[in-house]
């Protein structure tokens, strides 16, 4: 087979490869994306509980200002 035939050829089976489409099976997608059982709700549909900090609030919050003067007192050079 020449160059011209196998180009043509090979253009042919892409344009056929590029163009098919398959019937598509709507409810076996649906069951798939679904999943086990009959429940429908996402997995993270709830809010993570965030856990309560207010206790250490007091505690630490004189660490938080004593950062600040940490900084100014370095030297650079």
């Amino acid at each position: 087979m020449g160059r011209g035939r196998q180009k043509a050829k090979a253009t042919k089976q892409a344009r056929d490869i590029k163009y098919y489409s398959p019937n598509t099976d709507y409810s076996a997608l649906q069951r798939e994306l679904t999943g086990p059982g009959s429940r429908a709700t996402s997995h993270f549909a709830d809010d993570p509980v965030e856990p309560d900090y207010s206790a250490y609030v007091d505690k630490y919050a004189d660490d938080v200002e004593d950062d600040d003067d940490e900084v100014d007192s370095r030297r650079i050079g």
